[in-house]
């Protein structure tokens, strides 16, 4: 089987993945704190990985990969430093932008995947604009939401992925063990009693930086981080979203 990704594929290889009618997936992630034993890059890492997985599993419907990307709605995480962030304007833009180039090409369903929690509400309200700016099917998820029923038997205190926490940190040690501080695991730790619900959707929403939050910049406990874990998480994931893929690329 050929590479799945974009950018190892030539553009003649492209224009035939077009004309078959295949399924592009859009990974969109950011470059943010990950607390004092991960690098920024985490949830690019995680979510191109993920999908990467994904697009192998996905039996007979032809997907293809492109490049994560890497930078995403993050003012939240901006006081901790090592962090990039978009306004809403620029977000829009750049992915409207990115999903017209796709759609140059000769491309039909889009499948955008993201992996990181700051964007969600921004995907769910770009949906409608995208739907009329374009004449492309495209379908939005967040992957670890997605596959939160499967991952969650996996975790030990936690029931969703929270941030550089036990779940993201035993999956970086799968995809990208060097890059973990493991000199610095033992503090690696920070609001344990987070309930994801109510830091993503509050009844009363408001403002509020990580910095006030976790001195730490974690949300969770890294400490609980394995790598068998780590690889039952990613399994999970790629499973759940490899379903979605096959399925007509989630186009229904």
């Amino acid at each position: 089987m050929g590479s799945v990704l974009w950018q190892e594929l030539t553009a003649e290889e492209l224009r035939e993945k077009a004309a078959k009618d295949a399924v592009v997936v859009l990974p969109v992630a950011s470059m943010e704190q990950h607390g004092p034993h991960l690098p920024v890059g985490v949830d690019t890492i995680l979510c191109g990985g993920v999908c990467k997985l994904a697009a192998e599993r996905a039996g007979d419907v032809d997907v293809v990969v492109a490049p994560t990307l890497w930078c995403g709605m993050a003012e939240h995480h901006m006081a901790f430093g090592g962090t990039f962030t978009f306004d809403i304007p620029t977000y829009r833009a750049v992915l409207l932008a990115l999903l017209k180039s796709l759609e140059r090409h000769g491309f039909h369903r889009v499948v955008i995947v993201n992996g990181h929690g700051g964007n969600i509400a921004a995907l769910a309200a770009f949906l409608p604009d995208f739907a009329r700016e374009t004449s492309l099917q495209v379908r939005a998820t967040t992957y670890f939401l997605l596959a939160q029923e499967a991952m969650a038997p996996f975790m030990d205190d936690q029931v969703s992925v929270l941030h550089a926490c036990e779940v993201e940190t035993s999956m970086m040690m799968v995809l990208a063990p060097e890059t973990i501080r493991r000199e610095r695991l033992a503090e690696a730790f920070g609001m344990l009693d987070a309930d994801l619900t109510a830091l993503t959707r509050p009844t009363v929403g408001r403002y509020q930086p990580f910095r006030q939050m976790t001195e730490t910049g974690v949300i969770g406990d890294a400490r609980k981080a394995t790598p068998e874990k780590g690889t039952a998480f990613l399994d999970a994931a790629a499973d759940a979203l490899a379903m979605l893929l096959s399925d007509r690329g989630g186009q229904g």
